[in-house]
């Protein structure tokens, strides 16, 4: 493994959609079953491959379901009732294979294009230096370095319920930059870090964000960095601070100056508890766009504003029996709390909860069928005076869905 340290970790961060960091400040003690037996897996299959030579690689994932669901929407005391099923779940349904290029020890180019609800799309596509044993160089399409959820753990075989948390993989822009992240020992604890700097995300007229413009929309541009310290020696539990800070507006409108300011935290905690592996993760979103002057959609000859506020968090839990004896090993039970609250007095803001809990079952360390319930509340905090406010929304959907990674 030592001699083809830099190809395997490489190739592994970028299939598991994670970063270098991850791999120099953690070890056995912190990660979850599946992402160990993923490295065994490389490991043997580095050792059929010849240092500096090229290899070409195809991974990827896929997932589909089936969802059914009934939404009772209230407005002024008049409740209206709707049910719904679809087989494949459209929503989460996803094709994405990954194809990877190693050119000789230093160079690692990816691409994933993606088949899913929205048509066919880019994940992301980049090309990787290794310059050092914890540096690397990354340029591209990239995934933004602001919390773990979106980089890490969004993947369907490797999120543990069937639906995203909401607002927090949507808070984390894919976007135009340049990347630099690595990782280094600080006595029996580690830290790493993940700087990028972008084009950044584009204020429309409503007041809400777009990001993954190749053109820049003004002359600044976006950093995002994010910060994680591992105080235990077993490197069970990591602690991440991340900011993203930037102009927002395009250049010339009336929301030139406009910035956005975004601040997240998170945690991951996984450590087995003979005979239970316990894995705890949850991250904390705060996005702060400074109050502009936006035209009225139902009169052109009236402004109205906004404290453009917006916050979104989650804590997930998760218990295996991954020393059992019987099949029992292979079920996993998993519960989530997620809170998404967008700006209120706008023309979207909402109050929105949800509690999630399933039943995975794995069928092999990177394939999992899981049974998820969602039961969401969201209540409308959209202004009146512009005709946006839709009430109450409850909603209870059972997802039965299944994932592979290949």
């Amino acid at each position: 493994m030592k001699k083809k340290m830099y190809q395997i970790l490489g190739m592994f961060l970028l299939i598991m959609g994670g970063t270098l960091s991850q791999v120099y400040a953690q070890n056995s003690g912190g990660l979850d079953s599946t992402v160990l037996d993923r490295l065994n897996a490389l490991e043997q299959q580095a050792n059929y491959q010849k240092p500096g030579n090229d290899h070409f690689m195809v991974a990827g994932l896929t997932t589909f379901g089936f969802a059914a669901s009934k939404t009772t929407n209230t407005v002024g005391g008049i409740s209206s009732i709707s049910k719904t099923n679809s087989f494949p779940d459209a929503d989460h349904y996803e094709f994405s294979p990954m194809f990877l290029w190693r050119h000789g020890n230093k160079f690692l180019l990816e691409f994933e294009p993606s088949f899913n609800n929205n048509g066919l799309s880019v994940n992301w596509a980049d090309v990787s230096y290794f310059a050092l044993p914890n540096l690397i160089i990354r340029a591209g399409y990239l995934v933004l370095p602001f919390g773990t959820y979106a980089k890490r753990e969004a993947a369907g075989w490797i999120d543990k319920l069937a639906t995203d948390p909401m607002g927090i993989a949507d808070m984390t822009p894919t976007d135009y930059g340049v990347e630099v992240e690595g990782g280094l020992p600080l006595g029996s604890m580690k830290l790493n870090y993940d700087v990028a700097v972008s084009n950044g995300s584009q204020l429309l007229s409503d007041g809400t964000l777009t990001s993954g413009n190749i053109v820049d929309n003004n002359n600044n541009k976006t950093v995002t960095a994010r910060i994680g310290w591992l105080p235990f020696s077993n490197s069970s539990l990591e602690l991440g601070v991340s900011g993203m800070f930037g102009k927002v507006g395009d250049l010339g409108s009336p929301y030139q100056n406009a910035t956005g300011n975004m601040y997240a935290f998170d945690l991951n905690y996984v450590k087995t508890f003979h005979p239970i592996l316990l894995n705890i993760k949850a991250q904390y979103n705060i996005q702060n766009i400074t109050n502009e002057n936006y035209v009225n959609p139902n009169d052109s000859t009236q402004n109205y504003s906004f404290n453009n506020h917006t916050t979104a968090g989650f804590v997930q839990c998760s218990i295996r029996p991954t020393e059992a004896n019987n099949f029992l090993k292979n079920f996993e039970i998993a519960g989530r709390y997620t809170s998404y609250n967008l700006p209120g007095n706008s023309t979207f803001g909402s109050d929105q909860h949800s509690v999630t809990v399933g039943l995975d079952y794995w069928l092999t360390w990177r394939t999992v069928v899981k049974a998820t319930y969602e039961a969401y509340t969201g209540n409308s905090t959209a202004s009146k005076l512009l005709g946006a406010y839709n009430g109450t929304t409850n909603t209870n959907t059972f997802y039965l869905q299944f994932s592979i990674q290949l």
